[in-house]
């Protein structure tokens, strides 16, 4: 196992930077999720220049993104950073990156899809860090228990959740610590100095907008590289607008497509988890541990405090 460490929980007061590390964003679609910090949560936002520019399809340049995010970990009074959106970017960026007075002073860096390398750089460094609703997307509709979850783990009340079973589910349960995201970002990093090392770990994926064909080749990138082989337990998530081919089609779905190369093994597989590009994007501590259990009539993931051993 790694060893994790949890930057401070938040108390209200507290400084969050919000900034847009990849993909342009438009200004006015994260005036709703700063008010949700500022007045629900009551915590100061800092906004980062990159919520107001724009270079191409990303929110600045390479450069410019890369001294948003490096101030941003820098500034000591900044307890948490979260991404307007992701979209495309982070992975030009994640290399570049100092994290010297980061380790100084510890924050939670939140994000989902692209903000997976964010994630996974953190966690080698042996912080924990949260994938989760961005500024944009945190009060779209159906997005109430995310957000709350979100809540509740940046403010020290690790959250637990329990979700209707699937015909698919394997049975069984596991303890260990939590690692994933984005499974296409997941595939890209392998070979990088951002590879997620999974022995022994919960992985949880998700995507969107792929073709089946794509979704079938990153899972044989997972396998064929021994991501999939040594797994304490495999959360599935939301894949969704998945795109087929016309004629002929792929001939299965998602999560047929992912149950065929887990098959061979013995651990415990959930599917339709509420996490990814969806309203119901539930709050996941990457680097926490957790407990994980699926049975015939439900799946319970409940994640444990940084003093509890894994």
């Amino acid at each position: 196992m790694n060893p994790i460490q949890f930057p401070a929980f938040l108390k209200p007061g507290d400084r969050v930077g919000v900034l847009a590390p990849a993909s342009i964003v438009k200004y006015d679609d994260v005036i709703p999720g700063i008010r949700l910090f500022t007045e629900q949560w009551r915590l100061e936002v800092v906004e980062g220049k990159t919520l107001r520019t724009s270079f191409n399809q990303f929110s600045a340049s390479d450069e410019d993104r890369l001294a948003d995010m490096q101030h941003m970990l820098d500034d000591p009074s900044i307890k948490a950073i979260i991404a307007a959106r992701g979209g495309y970017g982070c992975s030009r960026i994640v290399d570049d990156l100092r994290f010297d007075k980061f380790v100084q002073n510890p924050k939670w860096i939140v994000g989902f899809s692209d903000l997976t390398a964010f994630l996974a750089r953190t966690f080698q460094l042996g912080y924990a860090s949260i994938h989760a609703p961005m500024a944009k997307t945190i009060t779209c509709a159906g997005a109430e228990i995310a957000a709350e979850s979100l809540r509740q783990m940046l403010f020290g009340e690790l959250p637990g959740y329990e979700v209707p079973a699937h015909r698919l589910n394997r049975a069984g349960q596991a303890t260990a610590q939590v690692v994933g995201g984005n499974l296409c970002l997941l595939a890209h990093m392998i070979g990088s100095e951002t590879e997620t090392n999974t022995d022994g770990k919960i992985l949880f994926i998700e995507d969107i907008n792929e073709y089946l064909y794509n979704l079938d080749r990153m899972m044989i990138q997972l396998k064929r590289s021994g991501k999939l082989a040594k797994l304490a337990g495999l959360v599935v998530g939301q894949f969704t607008d998945m795109k087929d081919n016309n004629s002929p089609t792929f001939g299965k779905d998602s999560y047929e497509i992912i149950a065929e190369h887990v098959t061979e093994y013995d651990y415990p597989v959930c599917y339709d988890f509420p996490v990814g590009h969806v309203g119901d994007n539930r709050a996941m501590g990457v680097g926490m541990g957790a407990t994980f259990k699926v049975s015939e009539q439900a799946v319970e993931l409940r994640f444990l405090s940084n003093s509890t051993a894994v």
